[in-house]
């Protein structure tokens, strides 16, 4: 249930659900429990795109659907959410037109936090662009993602994307645990969190990839995105870093229409090699 009215927080609670197999056999195996244990975790990592998915109810009613199709937003992913975890998500409107969110654990545990606003966000202009923005067809043979073999500044091999009014439905019901009218019918919409999803399966389009975890995304939503089309997504490595034993990726990415309009630009940071806990 989501709550909002004029100048007001938006709030809505849902209890954490495993939006997968629970299982071995997946790509990222993170999001399994025997996965998940095997580097530390109590039991298997919720995605973070799906906890930033059950923040959108409140974003639309925030800041209206006009957010879709000419906001931002910047996401970042602090803490596990695990299934069974009762959240909360606030989002909190101010006056110049942006809005903080946060998605708490039942002990209050800040798990993600971020960001929305419309029209350009503040560090649109930092995103680079990829010059090769023709999809081609996925690896046979695909090396293992690292700075060996993605350097800095280069280009992923882009992918294309065909996705139905039907996928969009499914989507929404199935991770978002959205019914909501906008993301079903003939002129359903590309729900934001899985646009935000969008650069790791650019990563797995032709590298071995995994486990991993989400680490934060920045989104420009530039024009209104609906399914029945054939998406291309392309990207470039803009960065590497390390950080508490993490290594992480940055990489910049843009979702390109059918008619070759571009529909979102986003910037994705994953940590593609998982340190280990105590």
């Amino acid at each position: 249930m989501t709550t909002q009215s004029h100048g007001r927080p938006a709030v809505s609670r849902i209890t954490a659900f495993l939006d997968g197999p629970d299982s071995l056999d997946i790509p990222n195996v993170i999001h399994s429990t025997e996965g998940a244990r095997a580097f530390g975790y109590r039991a298997a990592l919720v995605r973070g795109v799906t906890v930033y998915a059950w923040v959108v109810p409140c974003i639309v009613e925030a800041l209206g659907e006009r957010w879709l199709d000419h906001g931002w937003a910047q996401v970042a992913f602090r803490r596990p959410v695990y299934p069974g975890d009762e959240m909360t998500a606030q989002v909190t409107p101010s006056d110049d037109g942006a809005a903080g969110f946060v998605m708490s654990n039942g002990d209050g545990e800040r798990c993600l936090v971020g960001t929305v606003g419309l029209d350009a966000a503040p560090w649109l202009h930092e995103l680079q662009q990829p010059d090769n923005r023709t999809a081609v067809p996925s690896r046979d043979a695909k090396p293992r993602f690292s700075p060996d073999t993605a350097p800095l500044g280069y280009d992923l091999p882009p992918m294309a994307i065909p996705f139905s009014p039907q996928d969009a439905a499914a989507y929404a019901t199935e991770r978002a645990a959205d019914e909501g009218p906008l993301w079903r019918g003939d002129a359903a919409r590309l729900h934001p969190s899985w646009i935000a999803a969008r650069g790791t399966h650019l990563v797995r389009h032709s590298f071995e990839y995994g486990p991993g975890i989400h680490a934060e995304t920045r989104v420009q939503h530039l024009a209104p995105a609906h399914a029945g089309q054939t998406l291309t997504v392309a990207g470039r490595l803009v960065d590497y870093f390390e950080r508490k034993g993490h290594r992480y990726s940055v990489l910049d990415c843009v979702l390109i229409a059918e008619d070759g309009r571009d529909l979102a630009r986003f910037r994705h940071t994953i940590v593609y090699e998982v340190a280990k806990r105590a």
